[in-house]
Formats: C-alpha cells, structure tokens, sequence
C-alpha cells in the first residue's frame, strides 16, 4: 500500500496492517498515533527508534504470534501469511537438518522459556541451524537482547514489504505483496 494510504487508514484499520509487522502493542500504537509520515524511510526510522527500546515484555507479546522455525505456519491471516513466505526456505530442508532444528527448539525453549525467534527470510535452513546453535550458548539478557534485534529485522522487512512510496503500486496490501528480501 502506498504511505499516503497508510497515513490515512482509520485507527483499527492502521492497527490491523502494523499489528502484522510485529504485535507489540505499545509499538503498535505509537506507530499508529505518529501519523501521517509522508514516507517509508520517516515510518521506517520511526519503527527503528521505537523498536531498539525493545525488552523482554515486548519479545514475549509478539512472540505469542510467531510460530517456531521448521513448523508450518497455520491459520490464513496476514501474520501466518508473512510467516510462511519469510520461511519458505525451510520446505527444502533435508530430514537432518530439519530433524536437528526441532531438536535446538526444544532446547531452546526448555532453556529461555520462549520459542527461538531468527529472522527466516533470506536465510537458509542451515543458516537457521547455526544461528539456533549459536544462540543457544547465549545467557539470559544476551539471548532476550538478540531475539528483540530479530524481531526488530522482522518487523521492519514486513513494513517495507507492506509500504511503499511508489506511485504505481495499486492495491497492494502485507497479505499479497512478494516476499521480502
């Protein structure tokens, strides 16, 4: 959708579109209330600055709405949607690999009580591994700290994703839009 669209959504609707960017309500709200911005990069940096105050109330908010890496996304909203595209890549993980991640998340979530949060798209599966791998070593603060920097990744691949400055982009909407990259 175009920014001036965005600018001008009714609240829930605006709501609704930045909810699927990541559903920590605070952040949600803010952005929402900072309207209009005129541009992707003003929404972009705006989304930044409010993300990198991010801690562990806001990963776990968002969390309840991420499914873990290697599962198959359910449901047919916009957020399942966004999830299925960025995890794409793990269809063609070979049974090993596969097997290995469902392994670290479980560990994973026996460790820091949560399910482990990597920014999928553009990764491979076996990208996705050694991140889980490496991640798993990390203390409490150090882990909650990079999983909010994933979230932040996230979050702001799916804005670009939804919002544009271009003048031809139709009706395009989070639900239809390409991938991100």
């Amino acid at each position: 959708m175009h920014i001036d669209h965005f600018d001008t959504l009714d609240p829930p609707s605006a709501r609704s579109v930045v909810t699927v960017w990541a559903a920590v309500p605070t952040w949600v709200d803010a952005l929402v209330a900072g309207r209009p911005y005129r541009s992707t990069s003003v929404l972009t940096e705006r989304a930044a600055q409010l993300a990198a105050r991010w801690g562990r109330a806001e990963l776990d908010a968002a969390l309840a709405h991420h499914p873990r890496i290697g599962d198959r996304p359910t449901g047919t909203g916009p957020e399942a949607a966004a999830s299925r595209r960025e995890q794409a890549s793990m269809a063609a993980a070979d049974d090993a690999v596969a097997a290995r991640i469902a392994a670290g998340n479980r560990t994973y979530e026996e460790r820091f009580g949560r399910v482990f949060l990597v920014r999928a798209a553009g990764r491979s599966p076996v990208e996705m591994l050694a991140e889980l791998e490496r991640r798993l070593g990390h203390d409490e603060d150090t882990e909650t700290a990079e999983a909010c920097e994933q979230l932040a990744q996230i979050a702001l691949l799916r804005l670009r994703d939804t919002v544009t400055d271009d003048a031809d982009d139709g009706d395009v909407t989070a639900t239809t839009k390409g991938t991100a990259p």
